[in-house]
Order: structure tokens, then C-alpha cells, then sequence
């Protein structure tokens, strides 16, 4: 385990301990609303059946969204904590999902051609090379099989409120690729609570457009949709430095959907 994984891993522990969003299973859906969380535009079409790898993905979320929909789940996540969240919640549902402690860069331990879905919710820029991990999703993932992420929108990763300078937001850091951000956590990663503890700062680390998007087609990836996404609804009339008002103005997360088509 590198220094990177001992980051990731120490700062998840505490983030469960704290119970911040990202770390509180889901546990009142029903088929209706699992469908609605994971896939409100309707995409993926029927997943009853598929092989789904959700990828540093515990928390007990996706995962048993999946399972209630008939899906076979495996969740590989870096945190024991976050998979403990994760066999609470499958616990709950009375669903079975196959729990793998593992590294994103690194899927060996997984075969070859083994999920039709890879579902992989924010965690690619915790750490510096997305074309690492995008390799070894293309190794798992079947052909004509859906790739799902989330990410950094790349110009915009590190702003936060306290970046607001009266008249708009400060872009201060270079637009490098892998290069590392660390900013202090938003207020809404813990449902507005102040956790008990001081927790480490988030570090993460920055992936160019270019990458992203010529990272997929280096492995085989057609890329079918991206969006950008907000937090909540943009509000242009909210209090500057506040999470509503700062992605009106700068939109902090894209959506990728692709699949995997390798050339023959």
C-alpha cells in the first residue's frame, strides 16, 4: 500500500466516524426509487441479471440500489469502513453483495471480461493517474459494457467559498494534470454538522479534460454522454460562498457515461 492508499484509506475511516454523507447507506429504497437514484434519464436499460462492479463505491449506496434492481454485485472500495456501511445495508435489504477490500489502480485480483456495468461514483481523483484506472476497467469490463464515472470538473476542482474575492470566485491553482489539491472539506459533506473531530483534508488530485476524455479512447472507450452536474439546483440570488451559490457560477462535477467498444 503507497502513501497515496494509506491517505485514502486513513481519511475514509474518519469520514464514516464522522458520518458524512458519502458514508450513510441508503437504506430506505424500494425498486422504484433505486431505479430513480442511479439512473433518473434512463440509460442503463435492465440491469436484472448483469454483473455490476461498483468501484470505490462503498457506503452502502449504489450497491444495494443495484442489488434491488436484480443486478450481481461486487463493491471494491479501499476503506473497510465504507464496506462495512455496505454489508449494513445489504443486511437491511436481506441482498447478497460480493464485499472486496482492494485498490481502484489496481483489479487484478478480478477476472478478465467479468462485469457488463462498472459503476464508479466520485472517488477517480483521489488518486493522480485516471489512465491507470481506466486500464484496468477496460481489462473487467465486458464488450458493449457500460462505464459510469463521475468526476472533478478539472477548471473548477479546489474552489471553494472561501475562494470568493467579492466579485467572483479565484481560479489560483495551475491546470496541470495529476497535479495534488488538497482544500478544506465543505460544511455539506457532513449534512451541515461540524464533525466531533478535525478531520485531514480532502487531497485530491486534478484530471485535464484531455486526459479524461483521450484516456477512454486509448483503451477502447466510445464515450456516449457527458454532463455537467451542481450542487442541487444553481441559485444566482443565494449568499456568495455558499455551496448553491458557487455552482451557479461553476458548475464542480462531470457525468461520463461510455461504453467499451475496442477496435476488432
Amino acid at each position: 500500500m503507497d502513501e497515496i492508499a494509506k491517505y485514502n484509506v486513513e481519511r475514509w475511516q474518519a469520514l464514516a466516524q464522522a458520518n458524512a454523507v458519502f458514508t450513510r447507506p441508503h437504506l430506505d429504497l424500494d425498486k422504484d426509487s433505486a431505479r430513480k437514484y442511479l439512473d433518473p434519464q434512463r440509460r442503463l436499460g435492465e440491469v436484472t441479471g448483469q454483473d455490476v462492479l461498483c468501484l470505490a463505491a462503498g457506503g452502502g449506496q449504489q450497491s444495494v440500489a443495484f442489488a434491488l434492481l436484480g443486478a450481481n454485485v461486487t463493491v471494491v472500495d479501499i476503506s473497510e469502513a465504507q464496506l462495512r456501511r455496505d454489508a449494513e445495508a445489504a443486511s437491511h435489504y436481506n441482498v447478497n453483495l460480493n464485499l472486496l477490500q482492494g485498490d481502484m489502480r489496481d483489479l487484478l485480483h478480478l477476472g478478465e471480461k467479468s462485469f457488463d456495468i462498472v459503476w464508479h461514483p466520485y472517488s477517480l481523483n483521489f488518486v493522480p493517474d485516471a489512465r491507470v484506472v481506466f486500464r484496468e476497467i477496460a481489462r473487467v469490463l465486458r464488450v458493449g459494457g457500460i462505464y459510469h464515472f463521475t468526476c472533478a470538473n478539472p477548471f473548477f476542482i479546489g474552489l471553494g467559498g472561501t475562494d470568493w474575492n467579492g466579485n467572483g470566485y479565484t481560479l489560483r491553482l495551475p491546470y496541470v494534470d495529476g497535479s495534488e489539491i488538497t482544500y478544506q472539506d465543505e460544511s455539506w459533506i457532513y449534512g451541515g454538522e461540524n464533525p466531533d473531530e478535525p478531520i485531514r483534508k480532502c487531497k485530491e488530485y486534478r484530471h485535464t479534460l484531455s486526459t479524461l476524455v483521450n484516456g477512454l479512447i486509448e483503451q477502447g472507450f466510445s464515450v456516449l454522454n457527458l454532463s455537467e452536474l451542481n450542487y442541487g439546483t444553481p441559485d444566482f440570488e443565494a449568499e456568495p460562498g455558499t455551496p448553491e451559490h458557487l455552482t451557479s457560477i461553476a458548475p464542480p462535477w462531470l457525468n461520463f457515461w461510455a461504453t467499451y467498444r475496442p477496435m476488432l
